[in-house]
């Protein structure tokens, strides 16, 4: 029995914790055990529908345990009184029946009015496509050329306790969702291989994010700030390594940083056609593997034996290149853990990393891959 409390104490502690940390830095204390109230019009209005749904519950229990312990202590055996026998009382009936019909009236019209205001996509200002893939998120602004990936930050020396752990520890990524203030900002959230879901307490948006679907929700953010969630569907083994950053600017602002990630992706294509040295594209690609590819394969290209396997002398790093293309571009259907990379990255990063697997770690095949041969070999498939 004390080993069943002790863990439900831990389950709560660690609940408790989970929602400290999503707390916005400046509002940690106020943070306990209630819902935040947020920082959008629906994220208010859906913390007042649950307070005031609350605070009937706790009148409906205070009033019926009242009458209940007073029934009790007023006609206890010990001062004679005797049990009634009586059946099918039509006042008692009609009274239970009808006072909580009316409770669920008055309390679904509130709920009703939320909800179709949480359901209310249209008249968007912006719309940004949402993927997620395990374990990050892509972001495409339709109507622009913008898209990237957003993926954990936190250094690895803080995951494994080397070093002090920050103050959005597990909740910071390289590249934030950016958005305007006071427009109304659409998004349409899929999958690419297996559930997530994005979760924003602050913007009162989750949505489950299925692959070969496509989920929709808004916000309209009044104040510029920084608001942090997760992925809130359990995704894999790295499920809580996943976090998701918006950061609401004013328009400004917006419109300057979305005409450099413009300016960004045309640069981009004209890399695309550029041809690299070996040593541009050896340290492009150990950047890339580090960023991309080290948590598996581990920095040292090892691997970890029976989950993942090494690049250090393996069939694929020092075989054929067709065949080192395909399983970094389209992923190994034989072990799903290897995902397809020829959409979260560029077509100069897949040369760079490849050309880097197939001369680091002792492999030295002495070849390289130009963007030009990824997109060649894309085209062909």
């Amino acid at each position: 029995m004390l080993k069943g409390f002790d863990r439900l104490f831990a389950l709560l502690a660690t609940s408790l914790s989970a929602q400290a940390v999503l707390a916005n830095e400046q509002d940690v204390e106020r943070w306990g055990v209630n819902m935040p109230q947020g920082v959008t019009e629906v994220a208010q209005t859906t913390y007042e529908l649950h307070m005031l749904i609350f605070w009937i519950c706790v009148a409906i229990g205070a009033l019926v345990f009242s009458i209940m312990f007073y029934s009790m202590w007023r006609h206890r055996k010990s001062k004679g009184y005797q049990a009634a026998q009586f059946h099918e009382s039509t006042v008692v009936e009609l009274v239970w029946t009808i006072i909580p019909t009316v409770i669920l009236i008055l309390m679904a019209i509130p709920a009703t009015k939320t909800l179709y205001d949480i359901y209310d996509t249209e008249e968007e200002d912006l719309n940004i496509v949402i993927t997620g893939y395990q374990w990050k998120w892509k972001y495409e602004y339709r109507g622009t050329d913008v898209s990237f990936f957003s993926s954990l930050s936190t250094p690895k020396a803080q995951i494994d306790n080397l070093q002090p752990k920050g103050a959005n520890y597990l909740l910071e990524v390289d590249e934030p969702l950016v958005v305007p203030v006071k427009k109304k900002i659409r998004f349409l959230i899929t999958a690419n291989d297996v559930i997530h879901a994005w979760w924003v307490p602050d913007l009162a948006v989750k949505k489950d994010a299925i692959p070969g679907f496509i989920n929709d929700a808004w916000t309209r953010i009044e104040e510029p700030g920084i608001y942090r969630g997760q992925c809130a569907e359990l995704c894999g083994k790295d499920h809580g390594f996943m976090p998701i950053v918006v950061k609401a600017v004013p328009q400004a602002e917006y419109d300057a940083w979305l005409s450099s990630r413009a300016a960004e992706a045309i640069k981009m294509r004209e890399l695309t056609a550029k041809t690299f040295t070996f040593e541009e594209l050896f340290a492009q690609g150990e950047k890339v593997y580090t960023r991309t590819c080290a948590a598996c394969h581990q920095p040292n290209g090892q691997g970890v034996p029976g989950v993942f396997p090494p690049i250090a002398g393996s069939k694929i790093a020092t075989g054929p290149l067709n065949g080192h293309l395909d399983i970094v571009i389209d992923g190994s259907a034989v072990n799903p853990a290897m995902q397809a990379f020829g959409e979260q990255l560029s077509e100069v990063d897949l040369a760079a990393v490849i050309t880097y697997q197939r001369n680091a770690f002792g492999n030295e095949m002495g070849d390289t891959v130009q963007p030009v041969d990824i997109l060649n070999f894309k085209n062909k498939q």
